[in-house]
């Protein structure tokens, strides 16, 4: 299904996406409708002080994880908000925005940085990207993936 004003892109319940802004390709990502927010894997974050400037300092992903690379992005912009997680305690996470590349076209996405070195997808997408965007078909897995192995 293509995407149109009346036809949202049909996506599973899990995938590969990647980040060009943060050049991190082929990430396993959870599609997880009962979440509101987008998150990614986060080991290391903090905020400091740049040029007088309050910035967002983070490194993506886990040391142990094979696409790790240790570096450090910096955001100029970014948000505090209180999240509740699955388990129902809530807690305060960082927010930025980036690009995220799904069925080879580039969207942008809110992401609040966590530790995810425990679950098994690095990468959760939540309602609050999906929603007017996406169809998920819990029955099928790797949509995004399989039409970018196509067209390469």
């Amino acid at each position: 299904m293509q995407n149109s004003e009346h036809q949202k892109e049909l996506i599973g319940r899990k995938d590969y996406a990647d980040f060009p802004a943060l050049d991190l390709t082929g990430i396993k990502t959870k599609i997880d409708t009962g979440a509101y927010t987008s998150s990614i894997n986060c080991h290391w974050v903090k905020e400091t002080v740049i040029d007088g400037r309050e910035v967002l300092v983070c490194k993506f992903l886990d040391p142990q994880h094979p696409k790790y690379t240790g570096k450090e992005y910096l955001f100029a912009a970014y948000k505090k908000k209180s999240i509740k997680s699955s388990n129902g305690i809530s807690e305060d996470r960082f927010l930025i925005q980036t690009e995220i590349k799904l069925f080879n076209k580039v969207y942008i996405i809110d992401l609040s940085l966590t530790d995810r070195n425990l679950m098994k997808y690095d990468v959760l997408i939540g309602r609050k990207f999906l929603n007017k965007r996406f169809l998920v078909d819990t029955s099928v897995s790797n949509l995004s993936h399989k039409l970018s192995r196509k067209r390469n």
